[in-house]
C-alpha cells in the first residue's frame, strides 16, 4: 500500500469518526433534540456524490470511507425521525 493510500484511509477514518459520537448519543439517549436533520440530508447527498466520484477514479480510500459515512448519516436520519417526529 502506498503512502498516499494510507493517508487517504487515515483521513477517511477521521472523517467517519466525526459522526459516531452523535449517532451513538442519539441512539443511547433515544433523543435527537438539537440534531439538524438538514445537515445529515446534505451529508447524505455529499456522500453519494463522493462514492460515485471515488468509484469512477477507482479510489477505495474515497468510496469505502464515504460508504461508511453514508451509513452513519442515514442511521442518524432514521434516529432523528424515530425519536423526534
Amino acid at each position: 500500500m502506498l503512502f498516499l493510500d494510507i493517508l487517504g484511509f487515515t483521513a477517511g477514518f477521521f472523517s467517519m469518526a466525526i459522526f459516531v459520537p452523535q449517532v451513538y448519543r442519539t441512539w443511547k439517549n433515544k433523543s435527537a433534540k438539537g440534531v439538524s436533520i438538514q445537515t445529515f440530508i446534505i451529508c447524505t447527498i455529499s456522500n453519494i456524490l463522493w462514492i460515485i466520484y471515488g468509484i469512477s477514479l477507482k479510489e477505495p480510500a474515497i468510496y469505502v470511507t464515504n460508504i461508511v459515512m453514508l451509513s452513519l448519516a442515514l442511521a442518524q436520519i432514521v434516529l432523528k425521525i424515530k425519536y423526534d417526529i
